[in-house]
Parts: structure tokens; sequence; C-alpha cells
């Protein structure tokens, strides 16, 4: 299953965003043009469904709800996302959330709504008439509650399993230069090359033999990847690698444009 489409509205820089996706996504853009807040959306959603997580956790985590709604966002202000779920055979998911906050008290985010569709076929629609006489149930998503979550319980599970890394060089070069314990997701990659070094050797190599990368510089493309074997996780040292790879080159020349 994969995420195949995100609508957003007042989410961080984006006023609206509707976009499809695929497989695998490349996103481009100079420094401060909103790739990773765009990346963001996954990553809260995950911190929704996750356990320990939910969604009064997750704007907390971000400086609350102020600070992700869109600052050109003023005589409409709820913020909003939107996924869709696909599997090899079509849509099979759809689930969205609203967003606004408590004009008075603790300023908590309130759910504006919470849908979810199966095929195309809803099956939650928030509030219904127990919200609207309890507003305190609007802090919490269906999608973090197991007793309220049975019927979509296949998202609640597919956006735990999110996994986000902004992987820094240098903390994949010299861990131990940093100081302090690591978080125990680790986005930012100190124990990454650990990682690596315990996947098992049955795991299967990255499958390059079936989507080759073409290298932006001439006609070469990655045919081959594989992990060099070291007694040690640590980075290998200079003149040695950690990974080793075969190209091919096409005879075709590079185009050039005028």
């Amino acid at each position: 299953m994969i995420i195949s489409r995100l609508v957003l509205r007042n989410w961080r820089n984006f006023r609206a965003v509707d976009v499809s996706l695929a497989d695998r996504v490349f996103i481009v853009g100079p420094n401060a043009s909103g790739k990773s807040n765009l990346l963001d959306t996954m990553k809260f959603l995950r911190d929704i469904a996750k356990s320990g997580g939910g969604l009064q956790r997750a704007i907390t985590e971000r400086g609350g709800l102020s600070n992700v709604r869109c600052l050109a966002a003023r005589r409409e202000p709820d913020v909003e996302l939107e996924v869709t779920l696909s599997e090899s055979n079509g849509p099979s998911w759809r689930y969205g959330i609203g967003m606004t906050q408590q004009v008075r008290g603790y300023r908590q985010a309130l759910l504006r709504y919470e849908k979810v569709w199966k095929g195309n076929k809803q099956i939650l629609d928030r509030p219904d008439e127990a919200d609207r006489k309890d507003e305190l149930r609007l802090t919490q998503t269906h999608l973090e509650q197991i007793s309220a979550n049975t019927e979509f319980r296949e998202i609640a599970r597919f956006f735990e399993s999110i996994r986000y890394l902004h992987l820094v060089p240098q903390l994949l070069r010299h861990p131990e230069a940093f100081q302090g314990t690591s978080s125990e997701e680790d986005p930012f990659g100190r124990n990454f090359l650990e990682a690596v070094a315990r996947t098992p050797e049955k795991t299967p190599q990255v499958p390059f033999e079936k989507d080759r990368v073409r290298s932006a510089r001439g006609g070469s493309s990655i045919k081959e990847l594989n992990r060099c074997k070291r007694r040690s996780w640590r980075p290998a040292p200079p003149g040695l690698a950690n990974l080793t790879s075969s190209n091919e080159f096409s005879s075709r020349p590079p185009c050039h444009r005028g």
C-alpha cells in the first residue's frame, strides 16, 4: 500500500496542495521552499497513529496549531490534510482531517472534521452526535484510539509504520563525536550504519536491477549495488568504501540544449 494522493490546505507554508504520488517520489527545490514541510505531513500522520502519540502530542511537538497553520490563512484558518492510500488494484482508503483551535481555555487543537472512506463507502464522518454533546471528544482522533478505529485499523497501522529519515552526513561519518543520547527513532542517522550492518544477509539487495537509476551525467546507470562486508559497523576509513557499485554506460551522447 502506498500514499497515492496528498491534499493540503493551510499546512505550514502551503496555502493549497493537491498532488498525485507514485511508488518512488523525488522532491526537488531550493532551500526554504517547503520540501521538509511537505514530508512532515507523513510524519504527522505517523505521530497521531503511533503508540503513545495522538493528535495533541503531534501538534504540541510542532509548536502548536498556530505554528502549523499557514501564515497566509486569514479568513479560513482551518488546517486540512487528506491522503489517499492505494494498492495495485487501485485506491482502497481515504483519510481526511481538519483542525482548528479552541477559542478559550487551553487553546488545544480541535477536530473540525475526521473522515474515512473505504473504496467509495464512507465509514467515518465526524463530528457526530456524541461529539457535538461533548466538545472534549474532538481533542482526539478516532485514528489514535484502538476502541474507535476497528473498521479502519489497517490505515492506522500503515501510518504507524512510516519511518522518517533526515540523514546528516557528519553524524553518519563521526557518530562518536556527538554527545548525548540518541532518540529512539534516530531520524538524523547517528546509528544508521549500525542498523545497516545488522541487516540480515538474506535481506534482498536494493532492487536496482528492476528500476535502474539513470545518472545525471552522461549515460551511465547503476547496474549493481553491494554492501561491503565488515566486522565493525563503523564507517570505512579514508580510501575504503562502505558500498560498491558497478556501472554501465550508454553509447548515446548526452543531450545539450541551446
